[in-house]
C-alpha cells in the first residue's frame, strides 16, 4: 500500500491577501487530512485482513475515510489552483464555456461569489459536467456529501472559516475578492475535461 504524502505548497507564502500566519495554519490544516487518511487506510485494511469488514467498527471509518480523503483532496486542488497573477485568458476554453454556461465572465464571477458568500462552512466548487461539459457553481457543505456526480472539479475555493479568519475576520466578501486576485486560470483551464 502506497501512503498519500502531503504536498508543499510554500510557494503561495507571500501571495497578495493572505498571510504567513493564514497560510501555514491552512497547510497543517491539510497536512492532518493528509495523516488523518493514510491512518484510516491502515486500520481499514488491517481490519479487512482480519475478517472484521462486517463490523459496525470497519462501516463507521470507512464513512469517516471519505471525510478525510476528500478533505485532503479538495484543499490540494485549492491550493494548486492559487498563486496566480494574471486574469482569465478570455481567448481560452475556460472562458468561452463560462460564456455560453452564464452568458458572460462577469455573470459567472457574480454567481461564483454569490455561492462563496452563502451562510454556512463548505467550498464553493466550479465543476464541469464530464456527461455535457456544462459549467456549474456548487455549493459543498461538507467534504464527503453533495458532489454532483459525474462532474469534475474546476476551480475550488475553501470558505471554510480557517481560510479567511485570521486576516479577514468575518469579511467574507473581502477573502472571496482576494481569492479572485490569486487565482492561476491555466491550472483551472487544465483540469476542464471536454
Amino acid at each position: 500500500m502506497t501512503a498519500f504524502t502531503a504536498k508543499d505548497y510554500s510557494q503561495l507564502i507571500g501571495m497578495p491577501g493572505f498571510s504567513e500566519a493564514l497560510l501555514n495554519n491552512h497547510f497543517t490544516l491539510y497536512q492532518g487530512y493528509v495523516k488523518n487518511s493514510n491512518a484510516l487506510d491502515e486500520l481499514l485494511m488491517q481490519l479487512r485482513k482480519d475478517g472484521k469488514g462486517s463490523e459496525p467498527v470497519f462501516a463507521e471509518l470507512k464513512r469517516r475515510f471519505g471525510w478525510e480523503f476528500n478533505g485532503m483532496r479538495l484543499h490540494e486542488l485549492y491550493f494548486e489552483n492559487l498563486g496566480g497573477n494574471q486574469p482569465i485568458n478570455q481567448d481560452g476554453r475556460l472562458a468561452a464555456r463560462l460564456h455560453q454556461d452564464f452568458g458572460s465572465y462577469d455573470e459567472w464571477v457574480q454567481d461564483f461569489k454569490s455561492v462563496g458568500a452563502m451562510r454556512g462552512i463548505g467550498w464553493a466548487i466550479l465543476y464541469q459536467d464530464a456527461h455535457s461539459g456544462r459549467l456549474m457553481n456548487c455549493w459543498i457543505n461538507e467534504h464527503d456529501v453533495g458532489h454532483p456526480a459525474c462532474c469534475a472539479p474546476i476551480l475550488v475555493m475553501d470558505v471554510f472559516e480557517h481560510a479567511f479568519m485570521t486576516d479577514y475576520g468575518l469579511k467574507r466578501a473581502d477573502y472571496i475578492n482576494s481569492f479572485f486576485q490569486n487565482v492561476d486560470w491555466s491550472k483551472a483551464e487544465e483540469r476542464m475535461q471536454m
